[in-house]
């Protein structure tokens, strides 16, 4: 049973279930204890570094046996709290294991969504130049793949008729002019050149294909009469395709031009498309925060057929390598509020609680800006349960608040005051010497004494709530099982604490001592960890609530400094 409570009490110090190796008497040793002829500089808990003795002895606060310090080690140094100190046993128990900070390559995998759309510098819309009428139309269906030159459509126009004879005719300067004005009208330069050749019945010219491509639009059918500026043709190059997405102000710090993008579309399943980053647009959009990208993605065309077609949905994901920054795992670093800390490796089992700045974050590294430096070896393993002892330590050390000095007592509330303490103190001496008996004679009396306490500290200011709770508390009829005598004096003492632990710098009050287990429910399901109570102080602080099996399991509680 003795070890049962003391293996509680050592789990409950290092957060969270800290399992122990040794057996029968709670002993912690090093797994690789140094030789005998070391000499030993002293003796020092590995949880609470602060207790340290020239002899072998066990942890005055959580019963823990002290570790031995030999020549040449570090020991375990609290640091305000920041260092956790942990024996080669607990190490190896919670699998604790380390990394090296070092300069290494970031790898980032960004992972982004948009559509498939054509180069708008090979999209080109072919409007009438001239009024006219289509003769015959050779582009008759949208999806036909044109070639640059070809002809699209055969159209008669009268002015454009009368213009290429009148060249036919001309000479010198004014057949340079008509070879201007037919340009104006839509011919190209090669149908000027070779207007000489063509035949005086000839009634029609040719539109042509000004680029190859897919006809995507077409708004016109054969022997329809069209007008100068009325939208003919619409001709894409899908050759080269864009895949566009959106980038957020997060992800700016990743994309760069010429990164290699690898895309894949629902439309070509087992296949993915590798392209190039070729704009960033400079302007974001206020609405979404987010700006265009740009990745230019070769598509052949394979037996008529292009793979990629015309604004397809696709997912891509941009292959970021960042040269060379100071880098760590991502779960070396924990971060549950405005810090993210890592726990540095001191040497001879201390971890040390760092706060860094960090930069980006990778697929598996996260940068480091400052806090530590390359060859610090971290924590990246048991992180958590380190983190929870180093909250522990700083609460432990937290320096109590200045109280205000109460006014002095009346002869009446010192004699009330008084007998009051000692029916605490008889009461929290029972329990922790495990004597039922003892405990039911001295609570005998708390109820009547909790009373006459009540009325002659009832003018206290403020203290109308504390004195109604301690009077509620303090119905004891006897108990047949040491247990639940336990949990009434659990429920007693913590009415008593707040009322008399400011009294202490009263004057005139009796002296007494208070003190705290920090693990309470551990044997008081539902209850907070931290339980107090009162001594006289004239004995040591002897655990009530787990008493013979954890005698030893407390901490004193120093009187608050006094402001004047």
């Amino acid at each position: 049973m003795k070890f049962f409570f003391t293996l509680l009490c050592i789990v409950a110090a290092l957060v969270g279930g800290w399992f122990l190796r040794d057996h029968f008497g709670g002993v912690v040793k090093a797994s690789a204890g140094p030789s005998a002829e070391r000499k030993v500089l002293f003796y020092q808990s590995a949880m609470h570094p602060w207790i340290k003795s020239d002899k072998p002895g066990r942890c005055t606060i959580c019963g823990m046996e002290l570790t031995p310090v030999y020549a040449g080690d570090k020991g375990f140094d609290a640091a305000g709290g920041d260092v956790v100190p942990l024996t080669q046993n607990q190490i190896q128990v919670l699998g604790v294991q380390t990394v090296e900070a070092k300069l290494q390559p970031m790898i980032k995998t960004l992972r982004v969504s948009g559509m498939m759309d054509d180069d708008a510098r090979r999209h080109r819309i072919i409007s009438a130049y001239v009024d006219g009428r289509v003769d015959k139309l050779f582009a008759n269906h949208h999806g036909i793949e044109v070639v640059a030159g070809e002809p699209l459509a055969l159209m008669y126009s009268p002015t454009l008729l009368q213009a290429e004879r009148e060249y036919r005719q001309l000479t010198g300067e004014l057949k340079q002019s008509t070879a201007l004005r037919l340009r104006q009208m839509g011919l190209t330069a090669e149908q000027i050149a070779e207007l000489p050749a063509k035949s005086a019945d000839a009634l029609n010219s040719e539109i042509l294909a000004p680029l190859t491509g897919t006809v995507v639009e077409h708004n016109l059918y054969e022997g329809q009469y069209v007008t100068m500026g009325q939208k003919l043709f619409e001709i894409a190059d899908f050759s080269i395709m864009w895949f566009q997405f959106r980038a957020y102000e997060q992800d700016i710090p990743w994309i760069k031009i010429g990164q290699s993008v690898d895309v894949t579309t629902p439309s070509v399943p087992g296949k993915t498309f590798a392209g190039k980053i070729t704009f960033i647009n400079p302007s974001f959009e206020d609405a979404t925060r987010s700006t265009k990208v740009r990745v230019e993605i070769p598509n052949p065309s394979i037996e008529g057929k292009r793979e990629i077609l015309y604004r397809l949905y696709a997912d891509g994901a941009v292959k970021v390598d960042v040269p060379d920054v100071l880098a760590v795992p991502r779960a070396a670093v924990l971060q549950t509020g405005p810090e993210a800390v890592v726990y540095v490796d001191g040497g001879g089992g201390a971890y040390a609680r760092t706060v860094v700045k960090l930069g980006r974050r990778g697929d598996t590294l996260v940068e480091i800006l400052s806090g530590i430096k390359a060859g610090d070896h971290v924590v990246m393993n048991g992180n958590l349960l380190i983190d929870g002892q180093a909250e522990m330590n700083r609460s432990f050390m937290t320096p109590t608040v200045p109280a205000s000095t109460p006014g002095p007592l009346s002869a009446t509330q010192q004699n009330a005051l008084s007998d009051f303490i000692k029916i605490a103190d008889a009461m929290a001496a029972a329990l922790s010497a495990d004597d039922l008996a003892a405990f039911n004679k001295a609570s005998a009396p708390a109820m009547k004494q909790a009373s006459v306490l009540v009325e002659a500290l009832g003018n206290l200011k403020g203290g109308a709530d504390k004195l109604s709770a301690l009077e509620n508390a303090s119905h004891f009829h006897g108990f047949d099982d040491i247990q639940k005598a336990r949990v009434a004096f659990h429920t007693f003492t913590m009415a008593v604490d707040p009322l008399l632990e400011p009294l202490r710098a009263a004057h005139g009050t009796p002296p007494f001592k208070v003190w705290e287990c920090f693990m309470v429910d551990q044997i008081i399901p539902g209850v907070p960890a931290k339980g107090r109570w009162i001594q006289m102080d004239n004995r040591p602080g002897h655990n009530p609530f787990f008493g013979k099996d954890m005698l030893e399991c407390a901490k004193e509680i120093k009187a608050p400094e006094v402001m004047p």
